[in-house]
């Protein structure tokens, strides 16, 4: 997106959803962010942000199917805003399930907002394994769980969770403040190497979402243990057992993860 958008300026804004900027009135929204003029386009976690010159951000978080498309996309059915840029090119934004958010922060506003919700990058350089330990001290909640909060560490979700303990060896319903130091360190290292393997692949596509074009990414054609209720471990050949945590559907090893208080 950021060579479309950096340096343009939005010459019309059309949000055809009111779930997309509920409580506000999308109408409103629109002729606020009309006129912005893009100087960066940013990310902290699962918000995509667009910083503008004067200071404002619109922060996006794309939920389950959201996603931006270059182009108009007249035909859609699921576009449910679009916005006209000043060099005559147009961005919809789609969303087949509705669950993604738009919001319109003032300069003031901007990163007090983000860092109340979002923790550190886990890919950032500067991330270590003593910086997990430290969000996960005093804990009490299922690891799973507790990786789950975005204030634990940014971007990790349900897929990537699951996936990060398989490599780390931990079970999901572990007490998150009961790790030891090699566990914090192992799991450090199995939420770099899960997100990374989904970077490469471009993410996942699941039965819910297809982009227009049929695009998909293929990293769930490489998963350990998301979705693999069944079938035999890669590691150790024992069945993927499936549980609940968090309210959530979990995948893991009943063999490599086991259980402790």
């Amino acid at each position: 997106l950021a060579p479309a958008l950096e340096g343009r300026t939005l010459a019309r804004v059309e949000i055809a959803d009111t779930r997309l900027t509920r409580p506000l009135d999308p109408a409103v929204v629109a002729a606020e962010l009309t006129g912005e003029r893009v100087a960066e386009v940013d990310r902290r976690g699962k918000y995509l942000i667009l910083r503008f010159d004067t200071g404002r951000a619109l922060l996006v978080h794309l939920r389950m199917t959201g996603s931006f498309l270059l182009g108009s996309a007249t035909d859609d059915a699921h576009r449910r805003a679009l916005v006209e840029l000043d060099d005559g090119s147009a961005l919809a934004y789609r969303d087949v399930r509705r669950f993604g958010t738009w919001l319109l922060l003032e300069p003031d506003e901007v990163q007090a907002y983000v860092d109340a919700r979002v923790g550190r990058e886990p890919l950032a350089d500067a991330y270590r394994a003593k910086h997990l330990a430290e969000s996960l001290a005093g804990r009490r909640a299922p690891v799973k769980a507790a990786l789950l909060d975005q204030r634990t560490v940014a971007g990790v979700g349900n897929i990537y969770a699951d996936e990060a303990l398989w490599r780390a060896r931990i079970h999901p319903l572990t007490s998150a403040q009961s790790l030891d130091a090699d566990e914090v360190a192992a799991l450090y290292r199995g939420v770099r190497a899960a997100l990374r393997a989904g970077i490469r692949r471009q993410g996942s596509t699941l039965r819910d979402y297809r982009l227009p074009d049929g695009a998909q990414g293929a990293a769930q054609h490489e998963f350990k243990v998301y979705g693999r209720g069944g079938e035999p471990c890669d590691r150790c050949g024992t069945p993927i057992d499936k549980i609940r945590v968090a309210g959530r559907g979990t995948w893991y090893c009943p063999s490599c993860q086991v259980r402790h208080a």
